[in-house]
C-alpha cells in the first residue's frame, strides 16, 4: 500500500480526550448549507502528497464523541506515530490491517477515519479504489459492540458484486473481532442462506437495496437497532433506480443512526439525499490530479478461466520482455509471485519493506545490470526506483488509486524508450478501466489469452535456439564422438539419441503447454467489444442502428410487477452490458422488449439462461426485424408506467448491476 502524507496530527484525536484543534476552524456545512451541485466544495486543502489534494470541512467542536471500546492507546509523542497506528483504531482491527500487509491509510482513509470514529455523519467524494472501504469499515469495525448480536451495520450497494467485496473487506478487518457475524444479501441468491445468517444474528448486514427492502418487509431484516448506515456508490444506485428503494430504507431506520455516504459525483439528487438525511456532515473530497508519459503503451487483460499467476507466466512467455517490474499489493504476496516465478525458470527477486536498505539496492543493481529479469514489489519499496532497462510494468494487483497506478506505470518508458504498461484485471473488476482512463487522459487497449498452442509454438522455437547456440561452442566435438559411440554401442539411431538429450535438459519441467479446455479463451468481453474510446469520440451514438442494436423479448411484463429498471439492471448484471449499450425497452402486460446490442449473440443467451426477475425467467429470445419497435419506456428516473408496483410491495427481483464502470475496488 502506498505511503501517503498524513492530515495534520489535530485531526487524528483520540475521541475519548479530543480538545479543539489550533485556529483556524474550517465551518462544518450544515444539510441546508451544501453547495449547489454547480457550486465548488468550499474547504480547506490539507497537506498531501503533489498530486493529490484533500479537501475537508470540518467544525472540531463537533468531533465529542463517548469513549470507544477496545481504542488502541494514543501514545505519548504522537509524532513519532505514523500509518493505521496514528488512527486510533480498536487494538483487534488494527492488528488484522498490520497482518494484512496494509502499512499506511490512504488520503481518503487517513482523513476520513477520524471522523467516523468520532461518530460524525460523512459525505465522502472518492472513486472507488482510492480505499474508502476501509475509510468506513475500520471505523465503524472499531466502534461496534461485539456483545450486541442485531444488525448494527448496514451498507447499502449497487450491485451483488460490490457488496460481497464490501462484505470481504469487513471480514479481514474484523477477523481478530471474536463473535463477529456478516452477511451479504442481494436477488440473484435463494433466501434460504440469507435467513440462516440473519436468524444467527448478524451484527453487520451488506446488501442492494432491493433484497434489504424485501427482508425488511418480511420481518427478517430487524433494524431498530441500527447503529450506522453506509450508502456506497450513491450515485450509481441512483443511475439504476434505486432511488426509492434507497429512500425508503432510510425512512425505516433509526434518526439517531450514524450515517455515510459516497460517491463518485455529486448530483442533485446526492445533495438532497445529503441534505435530508445526513446530519452536520464532515464533507470531505478527493480530487485526483494524474497525467501519463505518451511513450507509454497501456494495456489490460481481463483474467479469465486460469489463476492470476498462470495468466502472469503466459504474459511474460508471449512478450519480448527486458527488464520487468510487477506489483502487487502486500509484502507476502512479492514473496509468493518470485518464487512461483522462479519455478518457472525465471530470475525474479521480491522487493518489500521487510528487506535492509543494503539487500534492497543489491537487488536493483542486479535488476539493472541483467542479472535480474523480473523484480516483484509493493508500491513502497519501489519508490524512487529508477531503472532504464524497464521494457514492462505489469499490475499485478489493481492499485488502490488512480495516482498509485500513474506512478506504477512511470517506471517504465524513460530516457526516451517505450514502454509497455499491463493491468491484470478479474472480471468483477472491469468497472475501474474508466476511471484510469478519465485520470491518466489515455485510452486502454484489451489483449486476449496466448492460447496454449501458440505459447508451443514459442516454447519449440525457444528450445531450437538453444541447439543451435550449443552447436557454436568449442566442446561439442567431444560430444559429438560421444554420442555416435552411444549410439553404435546400443545400435540406436542418432535421432532417438538427440531426443533423449532434449529430454534429459529439458527436466521435469515439461516442454509444452496441455491443450487449453473447451471455452477457456472466452469472447472478448462484451463490454469492451462494444465500447468505443471516450477520448477520440465528443457524443454517444444518438439512435440504435449507430449502436447496432436489434430488439429481444423476455417473457416477463407488467403484471409480474416488472419495472425498466430492473430489467436494465438485470441484463447489465449477468451479460455485463453497460446500460448506455441497453436500448429502448417496450413494457406490455405479460411480456417485455428491450433493444440490445447485436454484439451479445455469442454468449448473450447462455449468461441470461438462468436469470429471473421479480422471480419469473427471462426466458429471452432475438425478434425478427419487421417486430422492431420505436416507442421507448420509461428508466430510472423517469415516470413510473402503469401497474408498476410501489416499493413497499415490490416482488424480489434479480441484482441490479453497475450501469458503468467506475473506480477502483475499495479496500
Amino acid at each position: 500500500m502506498p505511503h501517503e502524507t498524513l492530515l495534520p496530527e489535530h485531526l487524528f484525536l483520540n475521541p475519548a480526550t479530543i480538545q479543539a484543534p489550533p485556529a483556524p476552524q474550517a465551518k462544518i456545512e450544515s444539510p441546508a448549507e451544501l453547495p449547489s451541485p454547480e457550486t465548488e466544495f468550499e474547504s480547506h486543502t490539507e497537506q498531501n502528497p503533489p498530486e493529490t489534494e484533500i479537501q475537508a470541512s470540518v467544525q472540531a467542536s463537533d468531533l465529542q464523541a463517548e469513549p470507544l471500546e477496545n481504542l488502541s492507546e494514543a501514545p505519548e509523542d504522537t509524532a513519532s506515530t505514523s500509518g493505521f497506528a496514528a488512527l486510533k483504531l480498536a487494538k483487534p482491527v488494527l492488528e488484522a490491517v498490520l497482518a494484512s500487509g496494509y502499512e499506511d491509510p490512504t488520503p481518503i482513509q487517513a482523513s476520513m477515519i477520524p471522523h467516523v470514529l468520532a461518530g460524525k455523519d460523512v459525505l465522502g467524494q472518492a472513486q472507488t479504489g482510492t480505499g474508502k472501504t476501509a475509510a468506513f469499515a475500520l471505523p465503524l469495525l472499531s466502534r461496534m459492540d461485539s456483545r450486541n448480536h442485531s444488525p448494527q451495520i448496514l451498507v447499502l450497494a449497487p450491485t451483488r458484486e460490490l457488496a460481497l467485496q464490501v462484505s470481504d473487506s469487513f471480514e479481514r478487518y474484523g477477523a481478530k473481532l471474536p463473535g463477529l457475524k456478516i452477511t451479504a444479501i442481494y436477488g440473484g441468491q435463494s433466501y434460504g442462506p440469507q435467513l440462516r445468517d440473519l436468524r444467527q444474528g448478524a451484527q453487520i448486514v451488506i446488501g442492494t437495496p432491493g433484497r434489504v427492502m424485501d427482508h425488511m418487509r418480511r420481518g427478517s431484516l430487524d433494524l431498530s437497532n441500527l447503529q450506522a448506515l453506509v450508502l456506497d456508490e450513491a450515485d450509481e444506485m441512483l443511475n439504476m433506480g434505486f432511488a426509492e428503494d434507497v429512500e425508503w430504507i432510510l425512512s425505516q431506520t433509526p434518526e439517531a443512526r450514524q450515517t455515510a455516504l459516497f460517491s463518485a459525483t455529486m448530483p442533485p439528487e446526492i445533495r438532497r439525499l445529503a441534505r435530508k438525511y445526513l446530519k452536520d456532515p464532515v464533507e470531505i473530497a478527493l480530487a485526483a490530479k494524474t497525467t501519463t508519459a505518451d511513450t507509454i503503451q497501456q494495456r489490460f487483460w481481463i483474467v479469465r478461466g486460469l489463476s492470476k499467476q498462470q495468466a502472469l507466466i503466459r504474459l511474460l512467455e508471449s512478450e519480448p520482455i527486458e527488464g520487468v517490474l510487477i506489483f502487487v499489493r502486500t509484502k507476502d504476496a512479492t514473496i509468493e509471485v518470485a518464487q512461483r516465478l522462479e519455478n518457472a525458470g525465471y530470475k525474479a527477486a521480491a522487493l518489500n519493506g521487510d528487506l535492509p536498505q543494503n539487500q534492497r539496492e543489491q537487488t536493483v543493481e542486479r535488476l539493472r545490470r541483467g542479472k535480474l529479469d523480473v523484480l516483484v514489489a509493493t508500491d513502497v519499496a519501489a519508490r524512487g526506483l529508477d531503472v532504464e532497462r524497464i521494457s514492462h510494468v505489469i499490475n499485478y494487483d489493481v492499485p488502490f488509486d488512480p495516482e498509485s497506478y500513474t506512478h506504477r506505470i512511470g517506471r517504465t518508458g524513460r530516457a526516451g524508450r517505450s514502454g509497455e504498461a499491463i493491468l491484470l484485471i478479474e472480471p468483477r473488476e472491469q468497472r475501474l478501466l474508466s476511471t484510469i482512463e478519465r485520470a491518466t487522459r489515455q485510452p486502454m487497449t484489451r489483449m486476449f489469452m496466448p492460447d496454449a498452442e501458440s505459447l508451443n509454438q514459442k516454447r519449440v522455437e525457444r528450445f531450437k535456439s538453444r541447439i543451435s547456440q550449443a552447436r557454436k561452442l568449442p566442446q561439442l566435438e567431444y560430444f559429438r564422438e560421444m554420442m555416435l559411440n552411444y549410439a553404435q554401442e546400443n545400435e540406436v539411431p542418432l535421432e532417438e539419441v538427440a531426443a533423449a538429450l532434449a529430454l534429459l535438459v529439458q527436466g521435469k519441467t515439461p516442454l509444452l503447454l496441455p491443450p487449453d479446455p473447451p471455452g477457456l479463451q472466452a469472447d472478448p468481453d462484451l463490454s469492451q467489444r462494444v465500447r468505443k474510446d471516450k477520448f477520440s469520440r465528443e457524443r454517444s451514438p444518438k439512435n440504435d442502428s449507430e449502436m447496432g442494436l436489434v430488439p429481444y423479448r423476455v417473457e416477463v411484463g407488467r403484471i409480474h410487477g416488472l419495472r425498466p429498471s430492473m430489467l436494465v439492471g438485470a441484463i447489465a448484471n449477468e451479460a455485463g452490458v453497460d446500460s448506455k449499450f441497453i436500448g429502448k425497452i417496450k413494457m406490455h402486460d405479460t411480456y417485455s422488449v428491450v433493444d440490445l446490442p447485436l454484439a451479445l449473440e455469442k454468449h448473450f443467451f447462455k449468461a441470461l439462461a438462468k436469470t429471473r426477475v421479480v422471480n419469473h425467467p427471462l426466458r429471452i429470445s432475438r425478434l425478427g426485424k419487421s417486430n422492431a419497435f420505436t416507442e421507448s419506456a420509461p428508466r430510472s428516473f423517469d415516470k413510473k408506467p402503469k401497474f408498476s408496483p410501489a416499493p413497499k410491495g415490490r416482488p424480489d427481483h434479480a441484482p441490479r448491476a453497475k450501469a458503468g464502470k467506475r473506480g477502483f475496488l475499495g479496500k
